[in-house]
């Protein structure tokens, strides 16, 4: 593979999960010869801090904000990718650093708006009350809406494209569709029959969208 058609996928877990979840969809990205970073968000995975040390959203998303930040992406734009929960943590992201993503994939995921908050993060809070490990609630929707304030100059100008799963029972079909309708992104495509955990269910399916997804941005 030529360099110049290499990308570079960062990989965003869900609400009490880790990066060991993209073990396969990060395997498969990196046979095809792309460069791959897959990140443990705060008292998650195997990072050091234990979940009642984290006390705001800010510090849970610190290794993604950190990572975005570095130098090393000065040079290049990452394909930013995020499933469930994760949907809200690349979307402080995009808001900080847009002009780092070259798209911003929502795989199965929360997808908020400048104009879509208050219904859509309480959503958020109950799922991550459902979920498989101890995931802390920072305060209420209202405070969570304070620290992932989104705007369109910055937020709105990333790409961004929805992974819809037809059999998801975390995330309901309908629930997608509706933040879809109500926050349009520029493309949506379907993994028929998946279900919440598409990394695990349809690994290959995913990453064949993933790559078709990133060589239509640049």
């Amino acid at each position: 593979m030529d360099k110049s058609e290499m990308k570079h996928f960062v990989l965003v877990h869900g609400a009490c999960h880790g990066a060991w979840c993209w073990y396969k969809v990060a395997s498969l990205l990196k046979s095809s010869g792309h460069k791959v970073t897959v990140l443990d968000l705060a008292a998650s995975g195997i990072h050091p801090k234990q979940v009642h040390e984290v006390k705001s959203f800010s510090e849970y998303i610190e290794p993604l904000m950190e990572f975005m930040a570095s130098p090393p992406l000065m040079e290049e734009k990452v394909v930013l990718v995020g499933h469930s929960y994760g949907g809200i943590c690349i979307s402080a992201a995009m808001e900080k650093f847009p002009e780092r993503i070259s798209v911003a994939v929502y795989a199965t995921a929360f997808m908020p708006s400048p104009d879509l908050r208050e219904s859509l993060l309480q959503e958020d809070l109950t799922l991550a009350m459902s979920l498989v490990r101890p995931l802390r609630l920072f305060g209420d929707s209202s405070t969570l809406q304070k620290e992932t304030k989104l705007s369109r100059e910055k937020y709105g100008q990333v790409p961004r494209v929805y992974i819809i799963c037809e059999k998801d029972n975390g995330i309901k079909e309908d629930f997608q569709r509706w933040m879809i309708e109500n926050n349009p992104a520029p493309e949506v495509k379907v993994i028929a029959g998946s279900d919440h955990m598409v990394m695990f269910s349809q690994p290959k399916e995913l990453c064949s969208l993933l790559l078709e997804i990133a060589g239509k941005y640049s």
